[in-house]
């Protein structure tokens, strides 16, 4: 089986789970982005233990970690439980660092860093996508699911990034960021970020519980802050001096390689549609 073959049989894959998930119930949409969440964080973990000299980071307890900070905001968001649910959290961050005292490692600082990222870049993401999914209604106290939400954070993903190869196959000259993705070009991130605001106009179409320049200020927000989750990564493996991420999903790369963009577009859309509110 080709490379190209591959690549679309993973990707197509990938975006029916995913776009299932979401669609389907609150409890698949929880139980796949659990899932999502500790398998990016291990991945995380396996990176620096490998190729980051001096490093030794606790990948099984940062990855329950982030699980756990996922299903406590979860819980929190569909009011199951009060703001006590995330006090293991906070006592699993204190072994983080207490932990180090007694380990006797070679470099206690880095790894101290490179747990408490673990959970800023990839735990914290995940988690705020249950701000997203689920909205309280004051007029009778329950929640609801809108699974709309979150689905839109990766269809604008998507589509800027398909605009932006295509666009940029035909007509990039200018290069983006080329010290770190020298593939890139401002006509194929332009070009993404067109058809990701066009596609924005259909959903203001079919969900209207938002406006239409609200609609396409979220699908900036998101291809913007995408743009950058994506370099971010870039450089991250630039230092480590690795392609992909990992090897979970054939010719795709690794978790980190497939939501790289979306670590930093969800917290943006959530400040964005506070901003707004």
């Amino acid at each position: 089986m080709n490379n190209f073959t591959r690549r679309s049989i993973t990707g197509v894959l990938f975006v029916a789970v995913l776009v299932g998930c979401i669609l389907y119930s609150p409890i698949s949409f929880g139980a796949l982005f659990v899932v999502v969440t500790a398998l990016t964080t291990y991945e995380f973990g396996q990176l620096v233990n490998l190729r980051m000299p001096g490093a030794s980071l606790n990948k099984v307890v940062t990855m329950l970690g982030s699980a756990f900070l996922f299903l406590s905001i979860l819980a929190f968001c569909i009011d199951a439980i009060g703001s006590k649910v995330f006090i293991p959290y906070l006592l699993l961050l204190m072994y983080l660092l207490i932990s180090e005292l007694y380990l006797k490692k070679d470099n206690p600082a880095l790894n101290w860093a490179c747990s408490m990222l673990s959970q800023i870049y990839i735990g914290l993401p995940f988690a705020l996508l249950n701000v997203l999914a689920f909205q309280a209604n004051p007029g009778n106290g329950t929640v609801s699911y809108n699974y709309i939400l979150p689905l839109s954070i990766f269809i604008f993903l998507w589509l800027s990034d398909t605009g932006a190869y295509c666009v940029g196959s035909l007509m990039g000259k200018h290069r983006l960021f080329e010290r770190i993705s020298p593939k890139k070009s401002w006509e194929g991130s332009i070009g993404g970020g067109v058809v990701a605001i066009a596609s924005s106009f259909l959903l203001a179409h079919c969900f209207p519980f938002m406006s239409m320049p609200a609609w396409a200020g979220l699908a900036l927000t998101v291809v913007v802050f995408g743009t950058w989750g994506d370099l971010t990564e870039s450089l991250f493996k630039r230092q480590l001096g690795v392609k992909d991420s990992g090897n979970i999903l054939p010719g795709h790369g690794g978790m980190l390689d497939r939501f790289d963009s979306a670590l930093l577009a969800i917290p943006a859309a959530v400040i964005y549609l506070y901003a707004v509110a």
